[in-house]
């Protein structure tokens, strides 16, 4: 019998939040057909709309045609997915919400691509579980949510029944999990293999995400020494030798510091080498010992070591994900 896959296109988000899933779903649904491997079995796929229509329009204005809205299912959904999920409806989807968290109990397993998660979480569902989201809203999110473990990194989380994915593309990644999970590694690699896809990709969330977030730290101690470290990575930046130049004692430079940024300055110093390493390794044809040295990272097995630190990647893999897309590599 097949598996009823019920995903929910939430209107303005991404067409890869819903379209990614989809297609998994779908490509090995015609791989068991063809090949025999599963009888009977695989996947029916429809979309449901969580709105009082079933026209979705997605964030490039393109609309979706749904087969049903949610209230009129009337079968056993196995896997529920939410692509997606726009802030304003966080006080105007109560109907939604509430379907959601009716719904749950009855389902083998529920997910979410995306920032999907505010929509688990406002139903109930996340409480006292560990889950990812995007990365720009992981801060918001833990804030709105204390009672959930949020973890930025993976491309995806699974606690118990509930799934959740990172950024948009993740979608994809939770999605051949699920079919690795259910009919094993062989047809997850060919479906993997026909759609031109990682069964598991490498690194985790943190490689797409910035370290500093120097806009936010402007008029902070550390947005005016940003300029200045910059042009001075290559140097002795230890503590006293910042406060020094910021004609402050190094207790009170310290204190101030931390207050301003939440970080140590030895923490701050080494995020913002990664982050000049990291524009070095997309940008230039500079060799990883010259960049090493030009980010005060010191030696290739010590830059290595703090870069897997801050990226989970390696500088080489790093590069090679995110190289120019036009260079050769």
């Amino acid at each position: 019998m097949k598996k009823l896959i019920v995903i929910v296109p939430m209107p303005g988000t991404f067409l890869l939040d819903i379209a990614g899933p989809v297609d998994v779903f779908t490509a090995v649904d015609g791989i068991l057909n063809e090949t025999g491997i599963a009888p009977g079995e695989g996947y029916e796929v429809i979309l449901a709309s969580p709105l009082t229509t079933k026209k979705i329009i997605t964030k490039s204005q393109a609309e979706i045609s749904c087969n049903v809205k949610v209230e009129d299912i009337d079968r056993p959904i196995d896997t529920l997915i939410i692509a997606g999920f726009p802030m304003k409806m966080l006080e105007t989807s109560p109907r939604f919400i509430n379907w959601l968290h009716d719904i749950y109990p009855t389902v083998r397993r529920i997910g979410s691509v995306c920032v999907g998660t505010y929509a688990l979480a406002e139903a109930g569902i996340l409480e006292g579980k560990e889950a990812t989201t995007h990365w720009q809203y992981s801060q918001d999110f833990q804030n709105r949510y204390p009672g959930i473990k949020v973890d930025s990194n993976p491309f995806y989380t699974r606690d118990g029944n509930v799934y959740t994915s990172a950024g948009v593309s993740s979608g994809i990644d939770l999605s051949m999990a699920m079919v690795e999970e259910d009919y094993g590694r062989d047809v997850a690699l060919k479906a993997a293999r026909k759609l031109v896809l990682y069964l598991k990709r490498t690194g985790y969330q943190s490689q797409f995400s910035s370290l500093l977030q120097v806009h936010t730290l402007e008029n902070s101690i550390a947005g005016k020494l940003h300029p200045w470290m910059i042009r001075h990575l290559q140097e002795d930046l230890h503590v006293e030798h910042l406060a020094e130049h910021c004609n402050m004692s190094l207790r009170n430079f310290n204190r101030v510091f931390l207050k301003e940024t939440g970080m140590t300055p030895a923490k701050f110093v080494e995020k913002l080498r990664v982050e000049v390493a990291r524009k070095y390794l997309e940008d230039s044809d500079l060799s990883m010992e010259q960049i090493a040295e030009k980010c005060g990272l010191g030696g290739l097995v010590s830059m290595r070591r703090t870069f897997m630190r801050h990226m989970m990647v390696s500088p080489s893999d790093y590069r090679r994900t995110f190289r120019t897309s036009l260079q050769a590599v």
